[in-house]
């Protein structure tokens, strides 16, 4: 289900609950026994966990809360839960008394009368509601018999975006009473290894958090882990109430050996790209403010406060220019200026005498701002490399010049022509927001809500640090045509500081062992290309149906039913079984613009006592001793080399002292040694010939 649908659908426990007829549990009276810490209005939530597991950036997260009603009436029992807007639930159950009811998706006003119904009949059903700020709000009412128990659960997904140089999760946290068991536990998987991993709550100081929260990392695995006991949760030592309020955030980033990453699982791929250390590309930015009469008192302040701000992290090679709008469109300039230290003290002035008055004129101001920012391209008064982006903020609906929305969608869109994004602020709730976020999506851009709240300021702030810092504009990811059957968005009007690219595909042929991917994108100082190419080699480990994948990129130990195998980053794999017999792969690799040699891998064994006499192949023939001979020494084609005759296995071959490497003592540079080295491929010392013990291609 995608977030944009939330508002205007229930998700509701009715069709197995309702129409069955669920019977109500009999009354079980509990008499005038106390009753447990953490009791309110005789329901007793006794355990809530949120579960998150992150792999690849990809979330996975199942929020489970269990409670019993301790009255001897029915009573409805109601569970918040606030979700990224960005997610998409996936599940959602009711468990009674040991009975599960998996939940359908319902339109909100049939839903809202099924379950009106079911409670006015004392039956216990199930009814999910949205609203909300940077999450989506779930209220899910269930009407509990008397002694019964109920067990709420819902899962969730998201692919987590990259912000500001981390990827973040955010978890609500808001049981409303002492939980006795509440936990939050996440483990993370980032195959490019995790280079950071913190968590933070904002409804408890450090200290308190430190108490509660263990974290950890290492390599690609990463764990958080918050279980408040209920001393912890209490907001007074006294206190019965929970302190338990607000946002638990964890943020990571991941290693970054090259700017892109790709990944293949079973025929499909996905490529991140997030390069750093890029100059940042100058931008033209044009702000167009709504300064309506709806504005006027403390939202035209935030907003003032915001962009003066603002003001202070302009840069020096950028330009700018405000135009103001309500029934009249006003501008600063009659065009973008640079943002030189006077022009920005002139901005501050002009900021600070903002007031609010009159209708809203939105078309009228985004046409003029458009203007603008094509005036400057075409008479070149701006950078050539330079990008342009235009940002609106307005609190209320177009009431004065065109005020059809799809008619300003139109000339919005025609002014435009795809050369840059508009970005739409929408401040507060009284406004048409799909038409906001509409227009800036059919425009390159996106749309953001800002809330009524204390610190819109900051919002506004925040929202505009994330387009600060362009690295790269016209951005293009390319894969081969024969390669690729599917593919998500793969060209972006810009690329910024603390983000990341992602694009997902199908492959042609799911066994494809290499494909060649392109980024390029223009940069502050020149056009940059990015090539990755993808050479997934794998290591598959199969139990029946059963089947495990990893790459020679890997560092991990995998134990199950008597085997172990580890696989030491680009160097070897180790597999030992039974009475302690080990084997060792190694990946020999050779120098990648070889002409001929490539790289190959080497089968050897460890502990060869262990093995039969029985054994055989190229290794068995070596396991246990046979008979050699070495006579004749004599000076060959080589003076620093001398000849010699072995007799082995009734073959009398020639054969030449030499060195060798042995890396068993010293694996970083090896032991010289001398030895014999056969002629002829091994002919006459090894059994058949050597193609008979070379593998190609294991599948």
């Amino acid at each position: 289900m995608a977030s944009a649908q939330w508002p205007c659908l229930i998700l509701a426990l009715l069709s197995y609950l309702a129409a069955s007829g669920f019977p109500r549990s009999p009354s079980r009276p509990l008499g005038r026994q106390s009753l447990p810490e953490g009791v309110v209005d005789s329901i007793e939530v006794y355990s809530t966990k949120i579960s998150c597991k992150v792999t690849s950036r990809f979330a996975h997260n199942v929020v489970t809360t269990r409670a019993v009603n301790r009255a001897d009436t029915a009573k409805e029992v109601s569970f918040d839960v606030e979700l990224p807007k960005t997610a998409f639930i996936t599940n959602f159950t009711l468990t009674i008394d040991g009975v599960t009811y998996p939940g359908n998706v319902k339109e909100k006003e049939v839903a809202k009368k099924q379950y009106e119904k079911a409670v006015s009949q004392g039956k216990t059903a199930g009814l999910v509601k949205a609203s909300g700020r940077k999450l989506e709000k779930f209220t899910v009412s269930v009407n509990v018999a008397a002694g019964s128990k109920v067990t709420f659960e819902l899962t969730y997904e998201e692919l987590l975006k990259r912000h500001k140089g981390k990827y973040e999760m955010y978890l609500k946290v808001q049981p409303k009473q002492l939980v006795k068991h509440f936990e939050i536990e996440a483990d993370i998987f980032e195959p490019q290894g995790i280079s950071t991993l913190d968590a933070e709550a904002s409804f408890v100081t450090n200290d308190l958090l430190g108490s509660a929260l263990t974290k950890s990392f290492s390599g690609k695995k990463g764990h958080v882990s918050f279980k408040p006991s209920l001393d912890q949760q209490r907001s007074c030592p006294t206190c019965t109430d929970s302190l338990l309020n607000g946002d638990f955030t964890i943020t990571y980033d991941v290693n970054r050996e090259s700017p892109a990453n790709v990944q293949i699982v079973n025929g499909y791929f996905v490529h991140f790209f997030a390069p750093q250390g890029l100059p940042v590309v100058p931008k033209n930015v044009v702000f167009v403010i709504d300064v309506s009469g709806s504005m006027y008192g403390r939202k035209i302040q935030q907003t003032k406060d915001a962009l003066l701000k603002i003001l202070e992290d302009v840069k020096e090679d950028d330009y700018l220019n405000f135009i103001l709008f309500s029934g009249d469109v006003t501008t600063w300039k009659d065009n973008l200026v640079q943002a030189t230290p006077e022009n920005i003290q002139q901005a501050r002035e002009f900021v600070m005498n903002i007031h609010s008055q009159g209708m809203t004129n939105i078309n009228d101001a985004l046409l003029r701002g458009i203007s603008m920012l094509n005036k400057a391209r075409e008479e070149n008064a701006v950078p050539e490399r330079s990008t342009s982006i235009i940002i609106m903020l307005t609190d209320g609906d177009a009431n004065v010049g065109e005020s059809k929305p799809e008619k300003i969608q139109e000339n919005v869109h025609n002014a435009i022509r795809g050369k840059f994004p508009l970005y739409n602020l929408g401040f507060g709730n009284n406004l048409n927001y799909n038409f906001l976020e509409s227009m800036a999506l059919e425009n390159h851009g996106l749309a953001r809500r800002i809330y009524e709240d204390s610190d819109a300021n900051l919002q506004l702030q925040g929202f505009y640090e994330e387009v600060a810092n362009p690295l790269l504009t016209s951005v293009e990811v390319e894969y081969p045509e024969n390669a690729i059957l599917d593919l998500t968005q793969n060209t972006y009007q810009h690329f910024y500081d603390g983000s990341e690219i992602v694009v997902a595909g199908r492959l042609v042929d799911k066994d494809l062992n290499n494909f060649k991917a392109d980024v390029k994108g223009h940069g502050a100082i020149n056009d940059l290309t990015f090539t990755e190419e993808v050479t997934p080699e794998k290591i598959i480990l199969r139990n029946g149906a059963a089947q495990s994948t990893f790459s020679w990129l890997d560092t991990v130990t995998v134990r199950q039913d008597g085997l172990s195998v580890t696989i030491n980053r680009k160097k070897n794999m180790v597999i030992s079984f039974g009475d302690g017999v080990t084997f060792v792969v190694v990946l020999h690799q050779v120098w990648k613009k070889h002409p001929v040699h490539q790289d190959f891998l080497g089968f050897y064994v460890v502990d060869s006592h262990r093995m039969s006499t029985q054994t055989h192949g190229l290794l068995g023939q070596f396991f246990h001793p046979f008979e050699f001979k070495v006579s004749d020494v004599h000076p060959g084609s080589d003076p620093t080399k001398p000849d010699a005759t072995m007799v082995v296995k009734n073959h009398r071959l020639t054969v030449t002292r030499g060195s060798q490497k042995d890396y068993g003592k010293d694996v970083s540079s090896g032991t010289k040694v001398t030895c014999w080295f056969v002629h002829n491929n091994g002919q006459g010392l090894i059994d058949g010939v050597h193609s008979d013990y070379i593998v190609p291609s294991l599948f």
